[in-house]
């Protein structure tokens, strides 16, 4: 794992998108495509400002799948990650092909072994990914699964978690927040080849610290990252504002 520390938000933000474009550039043309998987959140929102402009990038050669979302809820509402990911991503550059988790569906078991299957052919470039204040990876709340080899699987969310996004606006209240969602697991993250995970704002501090200097185990999701060799790090200030002076670069 390389870990990257920038200033501002905005500087952390572009720094992980101009590597994130890179490796798109670099896949296209070396396989004729670049799968990726893209993330949600206030972390993202800059990297994907920045990552949708960049240049040179052939988006129809692309592939994306979802990395996560809400059991119950239709892509039309404000906090839905399909529709967080319609308006900043696939609206703005023409990604080839799109795998939503549909979290809405009528058969949730269906819609598992739709995602299953079409991941499970599919060897992933690179994950977009970020870290949740409880130190989660997707939605793999602490304790994480960190054995099932199931590509998408359904989780329960903690109450950190949940209080998250009242934190970050996309609720009103902790009865609004679902109490389950479909999520990415752990192992198929990382069997993405490259990881860039971008970490912003003081109140992600604790969960830095403990997932980068701490123990590695599933209490800590995000802790696992340390043992992939393409993964990075992008941090603001605040965010590494915990970490010793050792751990920092």
């Amino acid at each position: 794992m390389k870990l990257n520390v920038y200033d501002t938000p905005a500087a952390a933000s572009q720094a992980a998108a101009e590597v994130a474009a890179g490796i798109l550039r670099e896949a296209i043309a070396a396989q004729g495509r670049a799968v990726f998987v893209a993330a949600t959140g206030n972390s993202q929102l800059e990297f994907l400002k920045h990552l949708t402009a960049a240049p040179g990038i052939a988006w129809e050669r692309t592939v994306m799948f979802h990395l996560d979302e809400y059991i119950g809820i239709p892509s039309s509402h404000p906090a839905s990650f399909r529709r967080y990911l319609g308006e900043r991503l696939t609206s703005r550059v023409p990604v080839g092909r799109v795998h939503f988790i549909q979290g809405d569906a009528p058969d949730l078991s269906a819609e598992l072994a739709r995602l299953n299957a079409a991941i499970a052919a599919t060897a992933i470039d690179v994950a977009f990914i970020g870290i949740g204040e409880n130190g989660h990876i997707a939605f793999n709340d602490p304790p994480a699964d960190f054995a099932t080899e199931t590509p998408f699987i359904v989780v329960n969310l903690d109450e950190a978690c949940r209080r998250q996004q009242i934190g970050e606006g996309w609720f009103v209240s902790i009865d609004a927040v679902p109490r389950q969602a479909i999520s990415m697991s752990v192992k198929q993250i990382m069997k993405a080849a490259r990881i860039l995970c971008t970490v912003l704002e003081n109140r992600k501090a604790k969960a830095v610290k403990t997932c980068l200097e701490g123990e590695i185990g599933p209490m800590f999701p995000a802790s696992i990252l340390r043992t992939h060799p393409g993964c990075e790090v992008f941090l603001d200030r605040d965010a590494s504002g915990l970490l010793s002076q050792a751990a920092l670069p």
